[in-house]
């Protein structure tokens, strides 16, 4: 298994994607004082099949596995019941009041839609199991969306494979790549939006916005993600083995709070996409300061609340473009990296170039009903118009068109409008339904979440699992047990090319897994993720 490289300069990195996203959940039809969110949520997770560690910590020589699992049933933390899954490698638990699905580790953007889509199922069928348990009259409802209407906002999260210079370079020594980095989120909501009904969080109330998370975001940078949430968070937490901080060397993971959940398939590839190829460019100091934004946080409000999309924001260096005109200055820089080598990382860079290329040229243009296809806030949009002119009494603060605007994302394919218009050919697919229900099945081969499936699926007892490593308990053929460890540092290793001899049985499982003493385990912790 190949080791993370600590004592050599890594200038640029594969960009490895992964996500973590919450689902609105409650159970229709039961009342509670303070809701019915909790218990949707872990409803939910009781029909997920998964591997739940045993409450130990683990401390092992070389710093990796270092912190406890998660914590236990009974009590009542923020992060609560997380099951890896031997499935696909990706997890599930519940954070605060909502089930909260994890994709596993992958390397390119179509890969991460065609993961999404498979914890959408995944999710979809524990809702069908769960509700078969419910009294008449109960039902959970689950939603791919980020807003409850009510001034609660729930993450959708990506993550991505940086070099340590990288992280460096953002949040401790240039400050205009922190902005780079802003300016780009704030603007990219023109494709990357859900859309939404209406305002939240104090903002004055509009119709029709295009974010579902720009009423939430109160400050430029930090390490939170539930309270004066940052539009980049700094939290530094690499899940690959043990942290370095030294500059030059080691992995980092950029952990990015700001997205909506998307449906769309060429929307929630451009967000994942373009986000890799815009880090790359950070990598390789490839920062135009002419496109850093003198106000993110007041840009993002404007943008957002203007689907006409010819609201405007001041540049720091002069200027004041749409967020389209914006766009197409980052477009305009990536094009030069991609042409001077730089965007080797960034599976599809090309056709990822010209399908952002081609869907801003049609937002400047103004040719909506032709991105209905691609873009989520667009599709909803229209199909709010749509409800309206046939209804007239719905206007824009009515409660029957907040209840469509929740629809559109509902994971039932009976209920959700995004699944009808797909059944009805309106939305353009990037990938097919077999690939998806493969990914529900099987881990992505090229990454380590391919070895850590196949763990989960051969061990008797896991004591402890995280991102990055497995302790789990094996016979050992007299009648005794033996605790083994198998670190996972690298998330780019750990592939089936690499480890298939140790599961077929032609290889050495001993150069995968190291044997544990007890004087490696620390007392139980509650420690959450």
């Amino acid at each position: 298994m190949r080791e993370v490289e600590t004592d050599a300069p890594v200038h640029q990195l594969p960009k490895l994607c992964g996500g973590d996203f919450e689902l609105a959940n409650f159970v229709e039809g039961r009342r509670r004082p303070g809701g019915t969110g909790a218990e949707a949520a872990r409803l939910l997770l009781r029909e997920v099949d998964g591997v739940r560690p045993v409450r130990r910590a683990i401390r092992l020589a070389g710093g990796t596995l270092r912190r406890a699992g998660y914590t236990a049933e009974g009590e009542d933390p923020q992060d609560w019941g997380r099951k890896f899954l031997a499935s696909n490698g990706g997890c599930v638990y519940v954070d605060l009041d909502h089930l909260e699905l994890c994709v596993p580790e992958v390397r390119s953007a179509r890969d991460h839609l065609v993961a999404t889509h498979a914890m959408i199922r995944i999710a979809r069928q524990a809702r069908i199991r769960a509700n078969a348990r419910l009294p008449a009259g109960e039902r959970i409802e689950l939603l791919v969306n980020n807003s409850d209407g009510h001034s609660n906002s729930f993450g959708s999260h990506l993550n991505f494979l940086l070099t340590r210079t990288a992280w460096g370079n953002l949040f401790e020594r240039r400050p205009h790549y922190l902005a780079f980095l802003a300016s780009y989120q704030v603007s990219s909501i023109v494709f990357a939006g859900q859309g939404k009904v209406g305002a939240e969080n104090g903002v004055p109330w509009v119709p029709y916005q295009i974010s579902q998370r720009a009423d939430f975001f109160e400050t430029l940078c930090g390490p939170q993600t539930t309270f004066r949430r940052p539009l980049v968070n700094s939290r530094d937490e690499p899940l690959c083995g043990p942290p370095t901080r030294a500059p030059g060397t080691g992995y980092a993971r950029l952990h990015c709070i700001f997205y909506d959940s998307t449906l769309c398939h060429v929307a929630s590839w451009l967000k994942v996409g373009v986000m890799q190829i815009v880090l790359a460019m950070l990598e390789l100091d490839a920062v135009e300061p002419r496109l850093v934004l003198e106000d993110p946080l007041g840009a993002l409000r404007r943008w957002s609340c203007d689907p006409t999309l010819r609201a405007r924001a001041r540049l720091l260096l002069g200027g004041n473009p749409t967020a389209v005109e914006l766009q197409l200055g980052f477009l305009e820089a990536a094009r030069h990296a991609h042409a001077a080598g730089g965007l080797a990382g960034v599976p599809e860079a090309d056709a990822l170039l010209d399908a952002w290329e081609d869907t801003l040229l049609r937002l400047r243009d103004a040719d909506l009903d032709a991105l209905a296809s691609r873009l989520d806030w667009v599709l909803k949009l229209r199909a709010l118009e749509r409800a309206r002119a046939r209804r007239p009494e719905l206007d824009w603060r009515a409660p029957g068109l907040k209840h469509l605007d929740h629809l559109y994302a509902h994971v039932d394919p009976e209920l959700g409008l995004y699944w009808a218009y797909e059944r009805a050919g309106v939305v353009e697919r990037l990938v097919g339904d077999d690939e998806i229900e493969h990914r529900v099945h099987e881990p992505p081969e090229d990454t380590r979440a391919w070895t850590r499936a196949m763990l989960l699926r051969a061990a008797d007892e896991v004591e402890h699992v995280d991102w990055d490593g497995v302790v789990f308990r094996l016979a050992d053929g007299e009648g005794r047990s033996l605790r083994l460890a198998a670190r996972l540092p690298d998330p780019l290793g750990a592939t089936r090319t690499e480890n298939a001899g140790v599961f077929e049985g032609s290889a050495d499982p001993g150069a995968m897994l190291s044997p544990l003493g007890e004087d490696d385990e620390e007392e139980e912790s509650h420690e959450s993720a």
